[in-house]
């Protein structure tokens, strides 16, 4: 999660845990796992654990009510604030083979390039994790198992995506503004690229502006879609001459031709003023992006009364933008200790209070269904009293997990990144199409 899949340049949120799920999330405040997993250590040893996170995960309260149920524990957290510069600092200090957190939270864009070094992870079937398999949907268990059935990772969230709209720039174009008709408006279950540019079309018509913020969502949402994406799962490239990525990059070009695209940066939005001056109308959310875009409205000197809202409707089906791990790598002096708390950290209660206070959808079933994520808080009183739990638990029906190669976020951020901009420029989408391949030729195939 971006130009790479979940690049966070996030401004801060103003949505907290409410105080409904900071209740719940006390109740998995037991030593050791809920489910059956590891233990939290032994006797009273005086343990300090290091966490590196990125972005905003939802878990800056959770640290404290874990070290108040374990005394013994104590956590020093680090976050990073994009997605890009957490994988270069992990990957820094994994080359150096020092310097680890004892639990770091890895994105799933990075996934191939962890997986080649998979044995420096923890196996957490050594510390309990083959008793709580049952705990995240399956796709999700299965990308942090590696080739050797090792399960390196406890997952946290996933990114099913929904479109925010906003309701009043909706109403001066004349379109819909209740989020069942907006749905319907885009074609419903069978809601395409080609009918979101097409209404887009009639908003720009109308209103003279741009119905999106940039193309690089845009693309990186249409990639994350198909079966197979920059890889093929044996990890062989899949760009060059791949007839489906091209065609929906024609597609993109001729959209942002058309000036649907008001061409913003990636990730800086004029703290927060594009979010409220009206300068595009939509925008591509998977979960974690509903607290980007309260803090971007609070930034921006605007409030719910902004007119942002959430519907149940995505371009082209199913879709999954983003999601991370905690893992535990070899170098940690307590990996017990290490693993109990990333076991803590996923259970449901634990996923429902993250959710509250970022929109981080669980990747836990159980806490799929949990009032924390299916009720009313903060976020969801935000975009106009939406069931954001309920919203993102249809949209993540269908979605089928897609290999991400060595290199995938490499190329979502360096390949695509430049020629995005060329695209949203003007430039011709043939021309930018040419210019991503000589691209990839340098920074990938050299």
């Amino acid at each position: 999660m971006s130009s790479t899949r979940r690049h966070h340049r996030w401004a801060a949120l103003a949505a907290g845990v409410t105080t409904l799920a900071l209740a719940v999330a006390g109740c998995g405040g037991s030593s050791g796992s809920a489910e059956g997993g590891s233990s939290s250590g032994t006797g009273n040893e005086k343990v300090e654990l290091t966490v590196t996170t990125f972005g905003t995960m939802g878990f800056d309260k959770l640290y404290a009510q874990y070290e108040a149920a374990h005394p013994n524990v104590t956590i020093k957290a680090s976050n990073i604030d994009t997605g890009d510069n957490a994988l270069t600092d992990w990957k820094t200090k994994q080359a150096a083979g020092s310097g680890l957190p004892d639990v770091q939270a890895v994105e799933e864009g990075w996934l191939g390039q962890v997986m080649k070094v998979s044995s420096s992870f923890t196996d957490l079937r050594e510390h309990g994790a083959d008793a709580i398999k049952d705990r995240w949907v399956p796709w999700k268990l299965a990308q942090g198992t590696d080739p050797e059935g090792r399960i390196i990772g406890y997952g946290t969230d996933i990114g099913p995506e929904g479109l925010c709209y906003n309701r009043t720039l909706f109403k001066q174009a004349g379109l819909p503004t209740d989020r069942d008709e907006v749905a319907t408006l885009f074609g419903g279950d069978q809601a395409s690229w080609a009918k979101y540019f097409e209404v887009g079309k009639q908003y720009h018509d109308k209103t003279g502006k741009a119905f999106y913020d940039q193309s690089g969502f845009v693309w990186n949402a249409m990639v994350n879609q198909q079966p197979v994406g920059y890889y093929t799962p044996d990890d062989k490239l899949n760009i060059e001459g791949n007839a489906t990525l091209r065609g929906l990059w024609d597609q993109l070009g001729t959209a942002a031709s058309q000036g649907l695209s008001a061409n913003q940066s990636q990730w800086d939005w004029g703290k927060g003023k594009a979010f409220t001056d009206g300068s595009f109308a939509t925008f591509v959310c998977p979960g974690w992006m509903l607290g980007v875009v309260k803090g971007q409205v609070s930034s921006g000197g605007g409030d719910a009364k902004t007119g942002w809202d959430f519907a149940d409707v995505f371009p082209g089906g199913a879709a999954n933008w983003g999601g991370s791990f905690l893992t535990v790598p070899k170098t940690s002096k307590h990996p017990a200790e290490a693993a109990a708390l990333a076991d803590w950290m996923t259970q449901p209660a634990q996923q429902a209070a993250a959710f509250a206070a970022a929109g981080v959808f669980p990747s836990g079933v159980q806490a799929q269904s949990d009032p924390g994520v299916t009720g009313t808080n903060e976020l969801s009183t935000f975009f106009n009293d939406a069931p954001l739990g309920t919203i993102l638990a249809k949209r993540a029906q269908g979605v089928v997990a897609q290999h991400k190669g060595p290199q995938d976020s490499v190329i979502q951020s360096q390949v695509f990144g430049p020629a995005i901009k060329e695209i949203d420029k003007g430039v011709p989408a043939a021309q930018a199409w040419d210019d991503a391949i000589k691209l990839l030729n340098q920074v990938v195939n050299s």
